[in-house]
Parts: structure tokens; sequence; C-alpha cells
């Protein structure tokens, strides 16, 4: 059965050419592509260039550990160092958010990923494309939330980004 599946794309590292690259390779991987706007935010948790934020959604028949390898292996491919402290600049980070209704925090794979209730870079872009969407674990809509989260939320600023695969 196909499910809706919905990735966040960040990056703060020549982030035009790396978010241009992870769609195209998400496009090849797993077929048409749902993308919100891309936005503008302020890196979280070091001193930073500013990061280009985005969320994907596609369906697919892949089980969701497969998901979450498929995203790996596209963030190796376009260069993701991962010796580097967790926040901290970044080529490229594909983030699974979550996987139809599933709810699951096992095998190295959470879902939903607490991210979406906790940064306005997340759940803005999410709420842009799936707002109607519930949260698996709250109920409420994504729209709901961002309408909660929105007031104050961090710095978000849409970003003029053409994103074609």
């Amino acid at each position: 059965m196909s499910e809706l599946v919905t990735v966040s794309l960040g990056s703060n590292i020549e982030a035009e050419r790396n978010l241009r690259a992870a769609v195209r390779a998400l496009h090849q991987r797993y077929g048409e592509l749902t993308l919100s706007p891309v936005y503008q935010t302020e890196a979280v948790g070091f001193d930073g260039d500013d990061f280009l934020n985005l969320v994907a959604s596609f369906h697919t028949d892949e089980p969701v550990e497969a998901v979450a390898a498929g995203l790996k292996a596209i963030e190796d491919e376009l260069g993701r160092d991962r010796s580097q402290p967790k926040f901290s600049a970044r080529s490229i980070d594909l983030d699974l958010l979550t996987y139809g209704d599933r709810v699951q925090d096992e095998g190295g794979v959470q879902i939903p990923r607490d991210e979406i209730l906790e940064n306005a870079f997340v759940l803005k872009p999410l709420a842009d494309i799936h707002g109607d969407l519930r949260h698996p674990v709250t109920g409420s809509t994504l729209a709901e939330h961002w309408q909660q989260m929105a007031p104050g939320a961090a710095r978000i600023e849409p970003y003029e980004l053409l994103l074609e695969y």
C-alpha cells in the first residue's frame, strides 16, 4: 500500500546547488514530488550562515526503513559530512518527517519527528503543503500546529529558488 511520506530538506553550504541536487535525487528515486516554498532561516544551535529549508512529499510502497536508508544514501551522494557535530553547517540534511500515520521510534527511525513541533523551518513548509494532515500523535492538523507556533516562531522568510526536476 502506498504511503504519503514527508521529508525536510535543509542546507547552508552552497544551499541553492545542494537543494536542487537533492530535489533531483528524490525525484529520481521516488517519482512525483510535492514541494513547499523555500524558506531562509537562521542557523539553530550554532553560529553560522543562514539555512535554506523546504519540505518535499511523495508516495511510496517502500518500507519506512528503506526510505530512511534511501535518504541517507542521497545525503552521502551529495557529500554530507557526518563527522561534524549535530548542530553545525551542512551541505544537505534530509530528515524523514512522516510516513503515513505511522508512529515509530526504533531502529534509528523516529516518526513523526519531534522537530515538526519544535522548529518553524520544519512545520511552516510542511503546513504549507499538507496543512490538513493530522499529526499522528497529537491529532491536531499541521495548520493548527502552525497557528499555535507562528506568533513566537523564529525568523522564517520566503526565499525565491526555482526547483526543477
